[in-house]
């Protein structure tokens, strides 16, 4: 059961997140503050009650404009702290996305909340929680069986994706969502390792937060200067720093 905190300077919308918060089974409680100062004083209170404690906060719902500290000003603090909350945006905006998964962020929620995007975000907190709690925990490792799959966990269940059936990897800091036509799946292994490990085997990088599998590249397309990948149903956009590659290694992929 997850411990929130809620944090937007206007009130009706501080009220409707805690109201969705309090109705996904996932949240143990949920309290608000109206302003990044207030939820930082909440947040010390929290720590130094420690991670079992009766303030304990397992994940921030952050504003990110708001008056004086501002909501990305919160999270580089909380960066600074030894055992900090997990933090989702949720915004109004789509300006920050990309200073808010610098900032390691879980998810990033856009305004008007609907709830079921809500319950993703709170899903990827518990999967985040429990991989960190796992990982802290002792036990005998696993060894992959070859280099043809990947072990994840789920449920305290070691199970063994193949390669060849991931799709694209997604970055979340330290750990990367694999995805495949059957779902997806969370692993503590930076995207960076991923993209060495998998570089003879068709991935490719095509943004900070994305590496994909050529095999599984439907569309390249190109709409206004912008360039993106149609993989199943998903668009995912190519920066341009690595446009060009990707360019390159289609056109050599197809005249093969």
């Amino acid at each position: 059961m997850l411990r929130a905190l809620a944090v937007d300077d206007e009130r009706p919308s501080l009220e409707e997140l805690l109201y969705l918060l309090h109705a996904d089974p996932r949240i143990g409680s949920a309290e608000g503050a109206g302003d990044a100062t207030e939820a930082l004083r909440r947040i010390n209170r929290a720590l130094e009650s420690g991670p079992d404690g009766p303030e304990a906060v397992d994940v921030v719902f952050l504003d990110i404009q708001m008056p004086g500290l501002d909501g990305l000003d919160l999270a580089r603090l909380l960066g600074g702290f030894a055992r900090p909350p997990l933090v989702v945006f949720v915004t109004a905006h789509e300006d920050f996305a990309v200073q808010a998964f610098d900032l390691k962020a879980v998810d990033y929620v856009l305004k008007p909340v609907r709830k079921e995007r809500l319950a993703e975000a709170v899903r990827r907190v518990v999967e985040l929680r429990a991989a960190a709690q796992r990982d802290s925990a002792p036990r005998i490792p696993v060894h992959e069986p070859d280099p043809d799959h990947i072990a994840v966990e789920l449920g305290g269940v070691t199970r063994f994706v193949a390669v060849d059936d991931i799709t694209h990897v997604e970055a979340h800091g330290d750990y990367a969502r694999l995805h495949t036509d059957r779902g997806s799946h969370l692993v503590r292994i930076p995207l960076s390792t991923l993209e060495e490990r998998w570089r003879s085997r068709g991935f490719v990088r095509i943004h900070r937060r994305h590496l994909v599998a050529l095999r599984h590249i439907g569309e390249l397309r190109l709409d206004a200067g912008t360039v993106s990948v149609l993989i199943g149903s998903e668009e995912l956009q190519v920066s341009r720093r690595h446009a060009r590659e990707l360019r390159d290694l289609l056109m050599r992929r197809t005249t093969s």
